[in-house]
C-alpha cells in the first residue's frame, strides 16, 4: 500500500499490510463530519492533551465512516468502507432483495470476485485499517492516563468507544470471511483477531504470527469487547454517532442472535425494555420506536429509534461513487439507476397494500421500477447510515423468543415493530401459524435497503427450515426492465441460480495483497482461492 504522511515532519511510513492502514486523522472536537480532515498526527502528538486525544477518537469514527476506496493504483477518495455505506450496499447485493442493474456490483451480485476484485478487498483492508486505528487508540489513552492526562474513567470511555467500533468491524469480517457459528458450532476457522496496535515495522510480527483461530473464539473477543464497553460507556447521548452503553448492548442481541443463544439475546433485549407488553421503551438510552417507520430516515440525525448510526456530512462523506443516495436512488431522483428493490420481495404476500415502508420508503423511477426511499440527499449524500436501530433489538429479542417458546412476548414486539406501518385491518389479531416466519420476514421488510440481508442469510445458512442453504436465486437486471412486475402479486422466477452454501464463492477470499505479504494467512486462506494450505 502507499506511504502516508502521518506527522508534521512529513514522516513517511511504508503501509507493508492491510492491518497498517492507520491514520490519525484530526477534524472538528465535537464529530468528524463538521469540518473536512486537517494534518494528520503522529502518535505523540496525537495523545499529548485531551484536545488532540478527542480528534484521535474522532480520526477513528473517520475511519469507520469513509475510509479510502483502492482500485489497484493506490488509495484514493473514500467510498464509504467500511460502516459509512459499502458494509449496506454489499450486504445487499449479496442477497436476493435489491437487484443489480449496472456493472457498479455486478461482481459482488454475481460472485465472481477473486483475490483482487476491488469491493471485497477494499472491505478487508478497511475493516482491519478501522480495527488497527482503534487499538493504537486504546494504547494511546492507557498511555495518557498513566501520564495524568486522562483520568481513568476519561480512558476507559475511549477504550469503550474503540472497542465497539472493533468488535463491529471483527463481526463484519466473520460475515464475508468465515462460515456462520452454527456450522460446526464455532470450530471452524474464523478471521485473525487483531488485539494490539501496529505502527511501526518492529511490531509486525505479532500480526503476522497471529492464525485465523476459530469463529467461537472470534465471538469470546467480540462479547469481551462489547461488555467492556458496555460497562465504561455513557448510558445517555444525544448524539448517537458515538458508541454509548446503549449501542453495545444492542451490538450484544446482534452478536447473540448470530451464536444462536437465544437466553443471552433475551437478556441482552431485557436491559433494553424488550420484555415489556405496554408501552415499549428502554430505560438505558430512553430508545423508542418512532411513530412513523420514516422518521429514523428524514430525521437522521436525530430521533428516539436510532442507536448508532455512522454520521455523514456534506464535508465528509461517501460521495457519488459510494454514498448511498447515490447508489439506491433513482435517476430521476438524482440517484444513479444502480440498484432496484427486487420485485419479488416488493410482491411478496407478507408485504401488505398500504404497508407505509411501501408507499414512503419506496420509489418509482417514473416507469414502475421501484428503488429504496430511505436515502434520500444524493446531492450531498449528508444522510446518516444506520447500524443499528430499535427496531433492530426489538425483532433480534423477538426472534428468540420465538425460538424459546415465549410466543406471547415475541408476538408482542412483531407487532410492536409491524403495527406502525400496515393499516389497521391488515394487523395481526392473533399469532400466525408460524410465527417465526413472519418474524424473519418482517425483518426483510423494515430493514431493506439497511444492509441486513446478507447477515441475516449467513446466519441461517443451515437451518432446514428458514434458511436459503447458501446465496439465494437472483434476477438478472432484464427481469426488471419493465415496471409492470411490480404488481403486488408477480413472483418472477430468478433466472441466475441459487449457490450452495457448499460452494466456496459462499465465503470472500482473503485479498492477494493480504496473502502475498502474509505467510500465516496465505496458509489459511478460503478454500477455492488458491494458497499454500490448499
Amino acid at each position: 500500500m502507499k506511504t502516508k504522511n502521518i506527522s508534521n515532519k512529513g514522516l513517511q511510513k511504508v503501509m507493508l499490510f492491510s492491518f497498517l492502514g492507520l491514520l490519525l486523522f484530526t477534524a472538528s472536537c465535537k464529530k468528524f463530519t463538521e469540518l473536512k480532515p486537517q494534518d494528520k498526527l503522529d502518535e505523540s502528538t496525537a495523545f499529548s492533551t485531551k484536545a488532540t486525544i478527542e480528534l484521535a477518537m474522532n480520526g477513528v469514527y473517520q475511519q469507520a465512516g469513509v475510509g479510502t476506496y483502492d482500485a489497484g493504483t493506490g488509495a484514493g477518495a473514500g467510498r464509504g468502507y467500511p460502516f459509512g455505506a459499502a458494509a449496506t450496499e454489499q450486504a445487499e447485493m449479496r442477497g436476493e432483495d435489491m437487484v443489480n442493474l449496472q456493472q457498479f456490483y455486478a461482481i459482488t451480485y454475481t460472485a465472481t470476485y477473486s483475490t483482487s476484485s476491488a469491493n471485497n478487498v477494499n472491505h478487508w483492508n478497511n475493516l482491519y485499517a478501522l480495527i488497527n486505528q482503534a487499538n493504537i487508540v486504546i494504547a494511546g489513552v492507557k498511555t495518557a492516563a498513566a501520564n495524568g492526562i486522562l483520568t481513568a474513567e476519561e480512558a476507559n470511555s475511549y477504550e469503550g468507544e474503540s472497542r465497539f467500533l472493533r468488535a463491529l468491524a471483527h463481526h463484519e469480517l466473520l460475515l464475508h470471511f468465515a462460515k456462520p457459528y452454527a456450522d460446526a458450532n464455532g470450530s471452524l476457522p474464523g478471521v485473525p483477531y487483531r488485539l494490539t496496535a501496529v505502527n511501526n515495522a518492529a511490531e509486525l510480527d505479532n500480526p503476522i504470527s497471529l492464525g485465523r483461530g476459530t469463529v467461537a473464539e472470534d465471538y469470546v473477543n467480540l462479547l469481551a469487547d462489547l461488555d467492556f464497553a458496555e460497562a465504561n460507556l455513557g448510558a445517555t447521548s444525544t448524539n448517537f454517532s458515538r458508541a454509548t452503553k446503549g449501542a453495545a448492548i444492542a451490538l450484544k442481541t446482534r452478536i447473540q442472535l448470530h451464536k444462536g443463544d437465544w437466553a443471552a439475546v433475551i437478556a441482552e433485549g431485557t436491559k433494553l425494555g424488550a420484555n415489556l407488553t405496554g408501552t415499549i421503551a428502554s430505560p438505558i438510552g430512553a430508545y423508542t420506536l418512532t411513530a412513523s417507520p420514516v422518521d429514523p430516515f428524514t430525521n437522521y440525525s436525530a430521533n428516539s429509534e436510532s442507536i448508532f448510526s455512522i454520521a455523514n456530512s456534506a464535508a465528509s462523506n461517501p460521495g457519488v461513487n459510494g454514498g448511498l443516495s447515490s447508489m439506491f436512488l433513482p435517476s430521476n431522483l438524482g440517484g444513479r439507476s444502480l440498484v432496484a428493490t427486487s420485485p419479488n420481495l416488493y410482491n411478496a404476500s407478507f408485504w401488505v397494500a398500504g404497508d407505509l415502508r411501501k408507499s414512503l420508503l419506496q420509489v418509482s423511477n417514473g416507469a414502475g421500477i421501484y428503488f429504496n426511499n430511505k436515502f434520500t440527499d444524493p446531492t450531498t449524500n449528508a444522510t446518516w447510515t444506520p447500524i443499528i436501530r430499535y427496531a433492530e433489538v426489538l425483532l433480534n429479542v423477538a426472534e428468540a423468543d420465538a425460538r424459546s417458546g415465549n410466543n406471547a412476548q415475541a408476538f408482542v414486539l412483531l407487532n410492536a415493530v409491524r403495527n406502525r406501518s400496515v393499516p389497521a385491518a391488515a394487523r395481526y389479531t392473533s399469532a400466525p401459524a408460524d410465527l417465526l416466519l413472519a418474524i424473519l420476514n418482517e425483518r426483510r421488510v423494515e430493514f431493506a435497503g439497511e444492509g441486513k440481508r446478507w447477515p441475516d442469510l449467513h446466519r441461517l445458512a443451515l437451518d432446514a427450515t428458514y434458511g436459503k442453504g447458501g446465496i439465494p436465486a437472483k434476477l438478472n437486471v432484464g427481469q426488471v426492465n419493465s415496471g409492470t412486475v411490480y404488481d403486488g402479486v408477480t413472483q418472477v422466477t430468478p433466472a441466475r441460480e441459487a449457490i450452495p452454501y457448499t460452494n466456496f464463492r459462499f465465503l470472500w477470499p482473503f485479498p492477494l495483497s493480504e496473502v502475498n505479504s502474509n505467510p500465516t494467512l496465505a496458509a489459511q486462506q478460503n478454500p477455492g482461492y488458491g494458497g499454500t494450505g490448499q
